[in-house]
């Protein structure tokens, strides 16, 4: 039987946003304490986390700060300095996921050709190596162009219908797939441990808003058992193939002639398991701790349906928030407000989530609509 001191662990997070709140507030069940290496003082996660350490992500002496204080490093983004991560690791640093994946899942190319080369279904893709309208004609229309690196929540992302489109171009290094007319956008969830065993989330629908951020989560998503058994094991391989550690999303298109593509990975804790913290047995960001600090994988049964929303900052304003419509939302049964502590909003930024919980997953939404509707967070000033 294996023995323990407090704390457990103690677990440095690179990045302070509020995935790594809430990986802190999970960190302090399993008996961890956290130590959390952002650049915005106050930050999400340094808020509640016993310690902050001030510092860009790029900052190789701010890393090795963190990795010196802590017995096993992890992080919430992907934008870090990989170099020294590889440097820190090859010391002898545990660090999960390793530098090499993250360093192969910042550049979404070299991710497309790693799925290719394991086998992994995937949408057609190509390397934009000129940015002429020849050249993105030869690849045919529809496309969806994507930067290489540094995209996120619709960021770096220019989805093309035809050669009208043109001039939405991104003059950047970056890739084009082929545009996926998809019946479904799914997610599972996979955690994997440092012992190779595995642990999936049921799949979720992702429905996305205009600005191509994630809108609205249905979990479990409405889709075949086949289907959703096929997602799990694809998930899976994913993951296996990259050798991953830690707990990773994993984004897909169910196609209308039933297959499945993988769309993204990212190794991390994702938004697609946020309704995992209140519908699930063992959340996402327990599940994630579990595995890079070498405990037993949690059950990840589902034990109510759940819609979830993301909370974003109003359009025409920022600043200081102002929240409208809190009691009122609140005041619904079985809702689920999470606020990230963020100081200031802006339009479209992520403040917060909420999810309902209810026996039947229509009603779920139809509860999440409403919350939608009652639940605002504006600024002081005008954008």
């Amino acid at each position: 039987m294996t023995t323990y001191s407090f704390p457990v662990k103690r677990i440095g997070i690179v990045g302070g946003g509020q995935l790594g709140r809430m990986m802190v507030a999970a960190a302090e069940r399993l008996g961890c304490t956290c130590v959390v290496l952002d650049p915005t003082p106050n930050s999400p996660a340094g808020q509640i986390a016993g310690k902050q350490i001030i510092g860009n992500l790029h900052d190789a002496e701010k890393l090795r700060e963190i990795a010196e204080d802590c017995d096993v490093l992890t992080y919430e983004i992907e934008d870090i300095d990989t170099t020294t991560l590889l440097a820190l690791q090859n010391e002898g640093h545990e660090i999960h996921p390793s530098p090499q994946v993250l360093a192969l899942i910042q550049d979404k190319l070299i991710q497309k050709r790693a799925y290719a080369e394991h086998g992994i279904t995937t949408s057609e893709f190509v390397e934009v190596t000129e940015h002429s309208e020849q050249a993105f004609a030869d690849f045919g229309y529809p496309l969806v162009q994507k930067a290489r690196r540094g995209g996120y929540d619709g960021r770096g992302v220019s989805i093309m219908k035809s050669a009208n489109d043109f001039s939405k171009q991104l003059p950047i290094p970056s890739l084009l797939e082929r545009f996926v007319p998809a019946k479904k956008e799914i997610a599972v969830m996979v955690a994997r441990g440092k012992d190779g065993s595995t642990s999936t989330y049921p799949p979720v629908e992702m429905c996305f808003s205009n600005e191509n951020i994630l809108d609205l989560l249905l979990a479990p998503a409405d889709i075949p058992k086949k289907i959703a058994n096929k997602a799990e094991a694809l998930a899976i391989q994913v993951v296996e193939a990259l050798n991953g550690v830690g707990i990773f999303g994993v984004e897909m298109f169910w196609t209308e002639d039933d297959e499945l593509l993988v769309n993204e990975v990212a190794p991390r804790t994702h938004n697609s398991g946020h309704q995992t913290i209140e519908a699930n047995i063992t959340d996402q960001f327990e599940q994630h701790l579990r595995a890079v600090i070498g405990l037993p994988l949690g059950s990840s049964k589902q034990v109510s349906a759940a819609a979830m929303i993301n909370l974003l900052g109003e359009p025409g304003s920022k600043g200081k928030q102002i929240i409208t419509g809190l009691d009122e939302s609140l005041a619904l049964p079985s809702v689920c407000v999470h606020l990230y502590g963020k100081a200031v909003t802006s339009p479209y930024r992520k403040m917060g989530h909420v999810t309902v919980l209810d026996d039947n997953i229509e009603k779920a939404r139809e509860k999440a609509m409403k919350v939608r509707a009652l639940l605002k967070i504006s600024g002081e000033d005008p954008a």
